[in-house]
């Protein structure tokens, strides 16, 4: 009996997926456990292997195309078998599915009444709305709330406005005042300066072969879209600080010349500011910096979610680890380390992605001194580690490790930070820890 191959949902937000490469082709022999394809989400590369044996009767994508969850990908089954009952059809059953590819379920749009008065620019990589891409759940969340969809920033596959695209205009107040009977060209009078989308010929001819032109990968179209958005709707300020990082420098040391019982070695100078940043943001009095800021409320953890940035291959990820002042130092490293390899291979399961209260960047180990860490929205503070330099103290030398911290001042003031940061600098200078 022929079986279907279905894109799998890679966390709840996860809407579609990209077919990364095939390594089977139609026709191929396979047994269960065999690598079929590959697919992308825009975080994450999956594998996706054969749960049976059979041949490889039916391909219904091709690679880069995008894919809604759940909709069958291909067949395997007994050679001869029929498997046009599994053919995804757009729009309504094939096989229980409904196509997702930016061949069959992309909707073009007509322009609605734009309020003239409007003088809000559109985001940088905000949609010109012309001939839209658009997956059929952001269709839906957007003619239902009137979402204004030419402060889109697309983060699908191939330039297509996902629903967490359209949350995020929502969540910006951007909506259409004068409601959509449709979504499309959403260029208004007001904003005839935006440039067209996607026009790679008249792209080429201005920089008339002096640039290399190449597309964003969708990792790098999420993280600008993140990154704008976070300065376009908080209020950020940095505070600079350092600490006397002899202690922890000891401590590391003295780990690492022991017996490497239970990975006690590997424990990073990252893995005891990760640890004390965790005990310092449950204090009664730091509470505001282990939140999310949601306009006219906090939202105030009870435990520290620390994000974590890590750079890639394919770019910046923030894995979160959860509950990290309920772990020992040497629980923490093991997790620390087993998440960040997942997500320099690609496979990093997206729900992993999400849930801080607080984020961590780490750039020391490059030298930097000093830099401005720019927010995760709607957590309202980013701790930035720098390397360590030499100072002065009485007369001594003694290695200063730099901190940096970028706060929402809407949700606190600078005292607040600043408190943060010397709690935190006597915590590490005083460093210990349950290692077990």
């Amino acid at each position: 009996m022929a079986t279907a191959v279905i894109m799998p949902r890679q966390g709840q937000s996860v809407e579609s997926c990209l077919i990364g490469k095939w390594y089977k082709k139609k026709g191929d022999k396979v047994s269960a456990g065999d690598l079929l394809f590959t697919y992308e989400t825009d975080k994450a590369t999956f594998e996706e292997e054969s749960k049976v044996d059979g041949i490889l009767l039916d391909i219904f994508f091709e690679e880069d195309e995008d894919v809604e969850c759940l909709v069958n990908v291909c067949v395997i089954g007994a050679e001869g078998e029929s498997t046009e009952e599994f053919r995804p059809v757009a729009g309504g059953s094939g096989g229980g599915s409904s196509v997702g590819s930016n061949k069959e379920e992309i909707s073009n749009f007509t322009p609605s009444s734009i309020s003239s008065t409007s003088a809000i620019t559109p985001p940088a990589g905000a949609s010109d709305g012309s001939f839209a891409r658009i997956s059929p759940r952001a269709k839906k969340l957007a003619e239902k709330t009137q979402a204004d969809l030419k402060y889109a920033v697309p983060t699908g596959a191939n330039g297509r406005i996902i629903e967490s695209d359209v949350q995020d205009v929502l969540s910006q107040g951007y909506r259409s005042p004068a409601g959509m009977d449709s979504i499309g060209s959403m260029v208004s009078a007001g904003n005839e300066s935006i440039p067209a989308a996607d026009n790679q010929s008249d792209i080429s001819d201005q920089y008339n072969g002096k640039a290399d032109i190449v597309p964003l990968s969708n990792v790098r179209k999420f993280i600008a879209k993140v990154m704008h958005n976070s300065l376009a709707n908080s209020a950020q300020l940095t505070s600079h600080s350092s600490f006397d990082a002899t202690n922890i420098i000891a401590y590391r040391n003295k780990l690492k010349s022991m017996p490497d019982a239970g990975g006690k070695t590997g424990i990073t100078v990252t893995d005891i500011i990760i640890y004390a940043a965790s005990r310092i943001l449950i204090m009664p009095q730091h509470k505001s910096m282990n939140a999310h800021f949601l306009g006219d409320k906090l939202a105030l953890f009870n435990d520290a979610h620390i994000g974590v940035a890590v750079d890639t291959p394919r770019g910046l990820l923030v894995p979160t680890i959860f509950n990290v002042n309920a772990m020992s130092l040497t629980e923490l490293s093991a997790h620390a380390k087993e998440l960040f390899e997942k997500c320099k291979q690609g496979s990093v399961e997206p729900d992993l992605l999400k849930g801080a209260s607080f984020t961590i960047s780490n750039l020391g180990g490059l030298g930097v001194e000093m830099f401005t860490p720019i927010l995760n929205p709607p957590q309202t503070g980013i701790l930035g580690v720098c390397n360590t330099i030499e100072r002065l103290k009485n007369g001594k030398p003694y290695p200063a490790l730099g901190l940096s911290i970028t706060y929402d001042h809407q949700a606190m003031d600078g005292a607040d930070s600043a408190r943060f940061l010397k709690d935190l600098a006597e915590y590490l200078e005083n460093f210990s820890a349950n290692l077990d």
